[in-house]
């Protein structure tokens, strides 16, 4: 997994007031845990936008008051307006300690069921996996090679070395679906129909002329 750096600094309060002051000079009040302790720290705006509004996912090695840590982004919190990030958690990763993490899926090949006309659907873009560090992936690569109109794709199906899938073993990930439905008409049905109309007609003739 792709690895970035970060540099943040220690907040020296915390609380409401203590983070609005922050936001409003250009900065994310993030909180990282994990470890022997909570770190409440600050960093640049900027230096996240490039990376969060991303499907990719890092490793972030972040430098806070001269110390190092490794770590993923296990939740971030936005406006529910302007979506402006407002909070960021981070997870410490432990060498020997498997983490959670959700990664992004890479759809690869060619579907006969597609060459036949039927629909490419992609249900799931992110699949949550529980893997040691060295074993992160930057994706999870599903071929659709096999896959004809009706077919479907599960987590079930999916088999990676040293990862664990955390989504339901029946998440549906990727399927083919007709594009279109097809309306099969039975031969002679419209002109049975018909017949019959005129049938119909002619029996309310007669009915009218015994009344006369």
């Amino acid at each position: 997994m792709k690895t970035v750096s970060l540099s943040g600094s220690l907040r020296e309060n915390v609380g409401k007031k203590d983070a609005k002051k922050h936001r409003k000079e250009g900065n994310i009040p993030c909180v990282m845990y994990g470890g022997q302790e909570q770190i409440h720290f600050v960093a640049s705006d900027k230096a996240f936008r490039k990376l969060i509004f991303t499907p990719e996912v890092y490793i972030f090695n972040l430098d806070i008051a001269g110390k190092t840590y490794n770590t993923v982004i296990q939740d971030v919190q936005y406006h529910p307006v302007s979506d402006n990030i407002l909070h960021i958690d981070f997870l410490e990763i432990q060498p020997n300690k498997p983490v959670n993490i959700s990664v992004p899926v890479k759809v690869v090949g060619t579907a006969p069921g597609v060459l036949k006309g039927g629909k490419l659907i992609l249900k799931t873009r992110k699949l949550k996996i529980n893997a040691l560090m060295q074993y992160l992936p930057d994706e999870i690569t599903v071929s659709i090679d096999p896959l004809d109109i009706g077919d479907s794709i599960r987590v079930k199906d999916l088999k990676v070395d040293n990862i664990t899938f955390m989504d339901s073993h029946n998440t549906v990930i990727v399927g083919v679906r007709t594009a279109r439905v097809l309306v099969e008409e039975t031969p002679g049905a419209e002109g049975a129909a018909v017949e019959g109309a005129a049938a119909e007609g002619e029996k309310g003739k007669v009915e009218e002329e015994k009344k006369k």
